[in-house]
């Protein structure tokens, strides 16, 4: 268990000191809850996980259909009226889409009591689909409503005729007269039939967005529709399904944690860095887990070839980074881990010591930029760098990077940042009395922390 725990502390970067501490959840700590799997799989496992069945439905009715005590049934049981408001739709007098219902500022708790007591309850990562579908069943209207069909193409309006909730789907028709809107590209209605035709009429229920109504009928089915939405843009991995320590409450292990980072990032709880490391994390691990399983599904147990021995070996790999992207991304999801990385950014933060002046006594000059005109340069040499370096104890020194001008100063520099777009995700140290110029602003500062957005 040390070497297993050692192991993980060490998958954080600057980290190897970190303070270990017991992986459980922080908000429910469970016996059977384990965040981080085994560092030691054995060949055996990993060459078995390769060959996973990926077809493993989880349709099979639960026993305990009897005994549910998920709530769902008294889901929308009174209707007074409506409580959802109107979301209305951008574009002016020009759009003639109709308004839809404003969902997306849920709190907090709203999300949570909805994916604990009604949609999920106390699910395993395969029962997911199974527990959703029934959510689903109980909560949607099963037809004859209008809701928006929205793709990053186009919007169109459409009647719900029927639902598929083992595909999360619904069966429609367009409205006549059309409503539509596209972006980038001109679709007739002969193209929105043609296209439905293809889909044999069934839309992606997250794709849906329901058409306002007055009379409260129908915002039950637009909240629900969020909460799916939410639930599979913000919660749900690709990954989740193939666990395999399929033995767990999925709520307590995965849903939790994760609603709490998405609303800690939201209300600027996590330092800027820790959230831009989690989404570049996200994105190499679904490019992982993309590539292996594409590559499992081309392998075969009974071949000896040479090619099936190289994709063998390959597919090893590949497992290996995914569970490592696995694990690095729980550690960031669990609010007590989260909180330690949070603390040793700012432990460090203190033990930044000032540089002083250079030995040599020469001053520097850092000129940030991405990309200089002719004229930009001309103008920089002429108003600034002509007047500042008309001594010889200056330098001019040319970055990229706002923050690595800034850690590369001492006592007196200057910091001079031309105009440009700069992604800056972490956190800057100013331990010595320097000046950042823009164009028309100028600030000092001493013994100084702050976060630099970008320009």
């Amino acid at each position: 268990m040390e070497q297993e725990t050692q192991e993980t502390a060490c998958i954080v970067s600057d980290m190897s000191d970190m303070v270990l501490v017991d992986f459980h959840s922080a908000v429910k700590s469970q016996e059977a809850e384990e965040c981080l799997p085994g560092a030691g799989s054995n060949l055996l496992d990993i060459t078995q996980a390769l060959f996973q069945n990926e077809n493993n439905e989880s349709g099979e009715d639960s026993d305990d259909d009897d005994d549910d005590d998920s709530g769902t049934d008294n889901i929308g049981s009174e209707k007074s009226g409506t409580q959802l408001q109107r979301c209305e739709q951008h574009g002016g007098g020009s759009s003639n889409l109709p308004d839809t219902f404003q969902t997306s500022n849920l709190l907090f708790y709203e999300r949570f009591k909805a994916y604990q007591d009604y949609m999920l309850g106390d699910c395993k990562p395969s029962e997911v689909k199974a527990f959703t579908a029934d959510y689903l069943e109980k909560a949607l209207e099963p037809c004859d409503w209008l809701a928006l069909w929205s793709t990053d193409v186009f919007d169109v309006v459409v009647e719900v005729q029927d639902l598929d909730l083992n595909d999360l789907k619904a069966c429609v028709k367009l409205v006549l007269p059309l409503q539509w809107e596209t972006r980038s590209c001109e679709i007739t209605e002969e193209a929105f039939n043609s296209l439905l035709e293809a889909t044999q009429h069934k839309v992606l229920l997250i794709e849906l967005q329901v058409v306002y109504n007055e009379s409260g009928d129908f915002d039950q089915t637009a909240l629900t529709l969020e909460h799916l939405r939410f639930f599979y843009k913000h919660i749900w991995r690709q990954w989740d399904e193939e666990d395999e320590d399929d033995d767990f409450d999925y709520f307590v292990r995965c849903v939790e944690p994760r609603l709490r980072l998405y609303y800690d990032i939201l209300e600027d709880r996590v330092p800027a860095g820790l959230v831009a490391e989690y989404q570049s994390l996200l994105q190499s691990c679904s490019q992982c887990f993309q590539q292996f399983s594409e590559l499992r599904s081309g392998l075969s147990l009974d071949s000896d070839s040479e090619l099936d021995n190289v994709s063998m070996v390959e597919g090893l790999k590949l497992y290996d980074q995914l569970e490592t992207f696995k694990r690095k991304l729980h550690i960031i999801e669990n609010p007590l881990l989260r909180y330690v990385l949070a603390y040793k950014g700012s432990s460090r933060r203190q033990c930044v010591q000032s540089r002083g002046l250079r030995a040599s006594g020469m001053k520097v000059v850092h000129v940030v930029t991405g990309i200089c005109s002719t004229i930009q340069l001309q103008s920089l040499l002429t108003a600034r760098l002509i007047p500042l370096s008309s001594s010889e104890d200056t330098e001019i020194q040319f970055h990229r990077d706002p923050v690595l001008a800034v850690d590369a100063c001492h006592q007196g520099d200057i910091v001079i940042v031309l105009p440009g777009t700069y992604s800056v995700s972490s956190s800057i140290f100013i331990p010595d009395s320097i000046t950042i110029e823009g164009m028309k602003t100028q600030y000092t500062g001493k013994s100084t922390f702050f976060h630099l957005f970008p320009f």
